[in-house]
């Protein structure tokens, strides 16, 4: 329940910059209602998993690291809009400014700041998934546990960044999106196959010797 409750706090907190971004509007009406809203769904939602786990053990280890997807993909999304928020006082660079061309790719301001933010993430994603997700003691560390879960997040990570700046940059935005609305949509589709992959490579590479109780 403490994992549960924490969890919601931090995604409630985590949700406000992204909407702030996402959605102006949406956020200056209904702001004081996130962090309510995720500490109660969030726990409730646990809560069902782990009874339909108590027949499926997997459905209460899926709830888990859905919990745990969805903080990490806030903690994604929200350092993101920081640095979309922070970087043109701060760097005096725009979003969209090219730093290398290599042929037909270029590295864009936007590829960095992603690769910051998926960074931050990825370091949350490996305490909560180990002490909690998959019920390991922080304890229970090895060099080749390190390896893997380098192994294991770096192809995420190329997953995540890559998809995300290529719908950023080749993809033209939906009508009526700004340039950091759009790329909080890249953000999204890049996260999806993240995440598929995170799951599958932790459960049956990094933490393959855990036994779910």
């Amino acid at each position: 329940m403490f994992f549960g409750i924490s969890a919601g706090l931090l995604i409630g907190l985590l949700a406000l910059p992204v909407l702030r971004t996402a959605k102006p509007a949406l956020h200056a009406q209904y702001w004081w209602a996130i962090v309510p809203l995720f500490l109660i769904a969030t726990p409730l939602g646990l809560y069902i998993a782990y009874l339909i786990g108590r027949k499926i053990s997997v459905v209460w280890q899926i709830g888990k690291f859905g919990v745990i997807g969805v903080l990490n993909t806030l903690v994604d999304w929200g350092v993101l809009a920081v640095l979309f928020a922070v970087g043109p006082c701060w760097f005096g660079v725009g979003t969209e400014q090219a730093l290398v061309a290599m042929g037909a790719a270029t590295i864009t301001v936007y590829t960095i700041y992603k690769a910051i933010s998926f960074i931050i993430a990825n370091i949350n994603s490996y305490y909560w998934n180990k002490s909690w997700t998959f019920a390991r003691s922080l304890a229970q560390k090895t060099k080749a546990e390190f390896l893997q879960f380098f192994a294991v997040s770096l192809v995420g990570f190329l997953l995540n960044v890559g998809i995300a700046s290529y719908v950023f940059k080749a993809i033209d935005p939906v009508t009526n999106m700004n340039v950091d609305q759009w790329g909080l949509v890249g953000a999204a589709i890049g996260s999806i196959v993240g995440l598929a992959w995170n799951f599958l490579g932790y459960k049956f590479i990094v933490f393959k010797e855990t036994i779910v109780a």
